[in-house]
């Protein structure tokens, strides 16, 4: 394996652990002031799912960003691997009968759904800002 194959398996290890860090810390902090309720109740309010979804896409957004990046080439390719692995786990996460009765199957879905997009708009956002980002890489 070469040097590259090393970097791009670290940079995606690192952006999905900082992706899983952010959102769990989140969750635990909103938990503790009462903006979310209870883990142990479930996350059945549309109010609450939706500041979920929210918070838990801006992090996704900026973990297309960090790829971006990072990447040592095309980091488009490396953030629609990092979104197709995300929208995996979360519908293997989805169909668990223990964590389905803790949300609403829609919370689920709609999580998994906007793991690829937000990754690319992370990425987007990083050429837009950075064009050298992505010089001379041939997937976009």
């Amino acid at each position: 394996m070469t040097k590259s194959v090393f970097k791009s398996i670290g940079v995606l290890m690192l952006a999905f652990v900082l992706n899983a860090l952010l959102s769990v810390l989140t969750d635990f902090l909103l938990e503790s002031i009462g903006m979310l309720p209870d883990p142990s109740k479930g996350l059945f309010e549309t109010n609450a799912i939706l500041l979920v979804l929210f918070y838990r896409g801006i992090y996704t957004i900026a973990t297309g960003y960090l790829i971006a990046r990072l990447a040592p080439s095309r980091p488009m390719l490396h953030a629609l691997i990092l979104g197709i692995i995300g929208t995996a786990l979360t519908l293997l996460a989805t169909t668990n009968p223990t964590l389905a009765e803790k949300a609403p199957l829609w919370y689920g879905y709609t999580l998994a759904a906007l793991s690829v997009p937000c990754v690319w708009l992370g990425v987007k956002i990083a050429q837009s800002w950075h064009p050298n980002t992505t010089k001379n890489n041939p997937i976009n």
